[in-house]
């Protein structure tokens, strides 16, 4: 059985609607294995995709890291990334179903 995530745009519309990625310094809390961050790293300068759940990670990085450089896959806590990150600087943090 094959899964469809989103078939009509809907959720990537509505990211587009509600923030400008165009050129953005993008933080993804929650990444997951890169399902929403493949749909909008062409609009990105940059994305660094955090993920506390290793196999996931790993799961992106074997599948997207390959086809965007724009890219920076990080096994982390929001915790953890953000005690480390006194210097990080972004336009956008997105979080998708990160809440749930």
């Amino acid at each position: 059985m094959t899964i469809r995530t989103d078939p009509e745009g809907s959720e990537t519309d509505a990211l587009f609607e509600l923030a400008d990625l165009d050129g953005a310094q993008v933080l993804e809390i929650g990444s997951g294995d890169g399902r929403l961050t493949r749909r909008y790293v062409d609009r990105a300068k940059q994305v660094m995709a955090i993920e506390p759940f290793k196999d996931a990670i790993e799961k992106a990085e074997r599948e997207i890291r390959r086809e965007s450089e724009l890219i920076t896959f990080r096994h982390a806590t929001f915790e953890d990334f953000a005690s480390g990150a006194s210097d990080a600087s972004f336009d956008v943090a997105i979080l998708s179903w990160s809440l749930c």
